[in-house]
């Protein structure tokens, strides 16, 4: 195996697109123990007549590998690892994925040539100097009128549904049985019994509560409407469809009386104290939301002011996938279905995905800075403060599999740097949002004070909460 060289050699170029290119030089010397390696671990696979397993000269074990080239082809991946690692570790560099390889020389003997080609992560070049407070707390005002559409919607929470034999009104509710046609063929879908529909309330049909306003239990009713432009069947969407209707059942609804008694059905002693702890609610939901605005705000102006040298492709790729799953979770959670949605907006799914390029480079670029920020004002996150995030974790999982997941170390990994991007995101909150420290201590003593005084009604669900989560 005649020695050439004895030291590595390495040519480091960067690349357009964050990659960087590493090209390796790697002397037979250098090379020899991965080569010893398999050697050994052929001679362990084979028996060759003569030698104890795992014994046999490198000659012998030449004759039974298919030769020497093929030894060293089987090797060439273990000195790539080995010297790649080395070097990415030495230089700091910060890849992305797997480098591409490209063999330059390898030849039994002589010098060991290739080529790793890989994406690093993207770097703030230069930040503008920005004066620091600088976004303002946009907090909207409560009306009077908005605390009354709030005792209005806990008063729809507590209606009462009285059967009637009096005709429908606009603030009733009918049940009837339904059918609809095209050309004297029921739809797809189109047959629904004891079907219930609230009259005060839009629905998916225009115009269809309006037809069933005035109408009596026993009554049959024929009328024609078009289906909505977008809607999800087709064939249908826009066209005139025939409706039958026979109504089953027609209630009135009764809303409670906004006084004292509605007031104590949900925990508090009077109306007033009620629309005084709607207005508490409001308001402090209107300041959440104005810190979340002014977080995007204060976000998008950092980077904004930053130059980022290139994102790397397989980075927008991953964030595209990303966001382009948020969006299918949204939609199937609100039951809809993609394939609908992408075709109510007349995209193909690859349409959306270059749509969403941008807002992945803007996402990759935020994360981008926070981490730098991160550095710049030492942000860690100590054991103590990971353990004990992993411990509250635990504590909401039972099943064994991600109980094991949540302890890995990648998972660790994963909420250290959520943590740390927390933090980060805290300190730049209140150096970069105005009164942002006094709007937060605020919070902290409200909750404080109302703590002991939980009426245990959401405000969504049955009443006002004066918890904020």
């Amino acid at each position: 195996m005649g020695i050439v060289r004895q030291s590595m050699e390495i040519i480091f170029n960067e690349l357009p697109g964050s990659k960087v290119e590493l090209k390796f030089t790697v002397a037979p010397a250098e090379a020899k123990p991965y080569i010893d390696k398999v050697v050994e671990e052929i001679s362990i696979g084979k028996q060759i007549p003569g030698f104890r397993p795992g014994k046999a000269p490198y000659a012998e074990v030449v004759k039974v590998a298919g030769g020497e080239m093929q030894v060293w082809q089987m090797a060439f991946e273990r000195v790539v690892r080995a010297f790649y690692v080395k070097t990415v570790l030495e230089k700091g560099l910060e890849t992305i994925g797997s480098p591409e390889v490209a063999v330059d020389q390898l030849t039994p003997g002589q010098d060991i040539k290739f080529t790793c080609t890989v994406a690093v992560m993207p770097t703030i070049i230069k930040s503008e100097n920005i004066e620091i407070p600088f976004v303002e707390l946009r907090i909207k005002e409560i009306k009077d009128a908005d605390v009354e559409e709030g005792v209005q919607e806990l008063r729809k929470m507590r209606r009462q549904e009285v059967v009637t034999d009096e005709t429908a009104d606009k603030d009733g509710l009918i049940i009837v049985d339904l059918e609809m046609k095209k050309d004297g063929v029921v739809l797809e879908g189109g047959v629904a019994k004891e079907y219930k529909i609230y009259l005060n309330e839009d629905h998916y049909i225009p115009k269809l509560t309006e037809q069933l306003i005035g109408m009596k239990k026993g009554e049959h009713k024929t009328f024609t409407l078009p289906f909505p432009k977008e809607h999800y069947q087709k064939a249908y969407a826009g066209k005139d469809v025939d409706f039958d209707v026979d109504v089953k059942e027609v209630y009135k609804v009764v809303l409670p009386e906004a006084n004292d008694e509605f007031a104590k059905t949900l925990g508090v002693d009077s109306i007033q104290a009620l629309r005084d702890l709607l207005r508490y609610n409001l308001t402090s939901e209107n300041e959440r939301k104005a810190l979340d605005v002014a977080e995007v705000e204060l976000l998008e102006t950092l980077v904004k002011k930053s130059s980022f040298t290139e994102v790397p492709e397989i980075l927008i790729k991953e964030e595209v996938r990303r966001i382009f799953e948020e969006i299918r979770r949204d939609v199937e959670n609100r039951g809809g279905r993609m394939e609908d949605y992408l075709s109510s907006l007349k995209k193909s799914p690859d349409e959306m995905r270059l749509e969403l390029i941008p807002q992945a480079i803007k996402r990759v670029q935020t994360a981008i800075y926070i981490r730098n920020a991160a550095k710049e004002n030492g942000v860690e996150i100590s054991d103590k403060e990971l353990d004990e995030e992993i411990d509250r974790i635990l504590s909401r999982v039972d099943d064994k599999e991600t109980r094991d997941h949540v302890s890995s170390p990648d998972y660790r990994d994963y909420v250290a740097t959520m943590m740390r991007n927390r933090k980060t995101l805290e300190i730049l909150k209140e150096k970069g949002i105005k009164n942002y420290k006094v709007m937060i201590e605020k919070f902290v003593k409200e909750e404080s004070e109302h703590a002991h005084n939980q009426h245990g009604y959401n405000k969504h669900e049955h009443g006002p909460d004066c918890k904020h989560e």
